[in-house]
């Protein structure tokens, strides 16, 4: 949704506000195309980020009866639009961290820790999933902060010296955390009420209205 503008009556035509994914290979595909999709439709621009430039090929995650923790199987293909190393987090009024297995890997790249350190000294609005926390964990977000996480990386919020909370909505001022996609809806709604309260309103900042 490159270069995207909002039209308002009567009035000039004016850049969107944007939202970055940091996401890559081996993402949970529901947890990358419905925070992607629903802010689109909330009006946002949003662009995907990952190592590189090029098309990523995301993952589905399922739950069985009986099977001690998920499974996997590839999913959808999608290009990510910008290299973290591109990334001015600055363009960007908020950021969205899917799980899968993409942050086990973007945790060690060290302009996604910038971009995502960015948001969270500036206590601006940022939304995680699943194994999503992995990556604020690995940028000294976490310290003193309440996360959700996939239940099994609850070890991994507290090392990171955060407090796990089980739930899938958890609100800790402008941080929004969930366990994985079957969150999705309240997780998202949930963030959608942090960017509407802190203002990350869905005209540019610095634009004329």
């Amino acid at each position: 949704m490159d270069g995207a503008s909002r039209v308002i009556p009567d009035k000039e035509v004016v850049p969107m506000a944007k939202i970055i994914i940091l996401t890559g290979d081996a993402a949970e595909t529901l947890e990358v195309f419905y925070p992607l999709q629903r802010l689109q439709e909330a009006g946002y621009e949003v662009h995907i980020a990952a190592p590189e430039k090029k098309k990523l090929q995301f993952v589905v995650h399922d739950f069985v009866d009986g099977f001690d923790t998920y499974t996997e199987k590839l999913g959808h293909m999608w290009d990510a639009d910008i290299a973290f190393r591109d990334v001015d987090p600055s363009d960007y009024v908020a950021a969205v961290v899917p799980g899968g297995r993409a942050p086990e890997y973007i945790r060690n790249d060290e302009d996604a820790k910038r971009i995502v350190r960015h948001f969270m000294e500036a206590g601006a609005p940022v939304a995680a999933l699943c194994h999503g926390p992995l990556l604020l964990a690995a940028a000294g977000t976490l310290k003193g902060r309440t996360s959700s996480a996939y239940p099994a990386l609850a070890v991994d919020v507290e090392l990171g010296g955060g407090v796990f909370e089980n739930g899938g909505a958890v609100v800790d001022g402008n941080l929004v955390t969930g366990r994985a996609w079957p969150d999705n809806g309240v997780w998202m709604a949930a963030f959608l009420e942090v960017l509407e309260r802190q203002g990350a309103g869905l005209v540019a900042q610095g634009a004329s209205r």
